[in-house]
């Protein structure tokens, strides 16, 4: 099913939590964007109980996590960067459910950066 994802952030708190980043960590999030744009579907791990049908990548040695979703709307796939944080006592991930449980207003596709070399 891989093709040609639009990669998107969930609301203002998720494209916020991406522009907060500091430059080493956000260059690896942006390599796993330009990776969700093309392979979502093939990458990531699928999560269970209230985060059922998302997946997170996570960056062991900077103890952060980003939780996605693909959203399938006929036209187009989406995917959907609902947070993205520190691992530190599952903050990333209570924050994705509080996420989840209310209605969102998608914000800020993601645009690859000039420098390729992320």
């Amino acid at each position: 099913m891989s093709g040609v994802f639009t990669v998107v952030f969930y609301n203002d708190a998720a494209a916020k939590e991406y522009r907060k980043l500091d430059g080493s960590t956000k260059r690896l999030v942006n390599v796993a964007l330009l990776k969700l744009q093309t392979r979502a579907d093939e990458i990531g791990t699928p999560l269970s109980g209230p985060l059922a049908g998302c997946k997170k990548i996570k960056w062991r040695n900077v103890g952060l996590r980003m939780i996605f979703r693909i959203v399938d709307e006929t036209t187009v796939e989406i995917v959907e960067v609902i947070a993205i944080g520190q691992r530190d006592k599952e903050r990333a991930y209570r924050t994705a459910t509080q996420r989840i449980e209310t209605p969102a207003h998608r914000t800020g596709m993601f645009t690859p950066p000039d420098d390729t070399s992320c």
